[in-house]
């Protein structure tokens, strides 16, 4: 079975940077989902697919470790770092904000 080890983003109900920092393993489907054709809801028919969201570990270690012990092939997905310019609460109400400077020195 083939795995995806990642750290999963945060939603877009939240505003903080809490509870992402922890990894997870999420296995890819083996079957296609189908639509039942009496009710309507979308099945598939491999039960791994329940165990996305469910393995979270602390390190992607750990879970490289984790999927080696259960013969998986994985494949860990490392997130882009985020970049988070400092900024003064001033700014916001000067005449010229400094986001405008550095368009207008930068050319654009």
């Amino acid at each position: 079975m083939r795995v995806r080890i990642l750290k999963p983003a945060k939603t877009a109900m939240q505003s903080g940077r809490a509870g992402i920092d922890e990894w997870r393993i999420e296995p890819e489907r083996a079957t296609p989902r189908t639509p039942e054709s009496l009710m309507g809801w979308v099945s598939a028919d491999d039960t791994l697919s329940e165990l996305c969201g469910r393995l979270r570990f602390h390190t992607p270690e750990e879970a490289a470790s984790f999927a080696r012990r259960n013969g998986w092939e994985y494949v860990v997905e490392i997130p882009a770092e985020r970049n988070v310019r400092p900024r003064n609460y001033l700014d916001n109400f000067r005449i010229i904000r400094p986001e405008d400077e550095e368009r207008k020195f930068s050319g654009k």
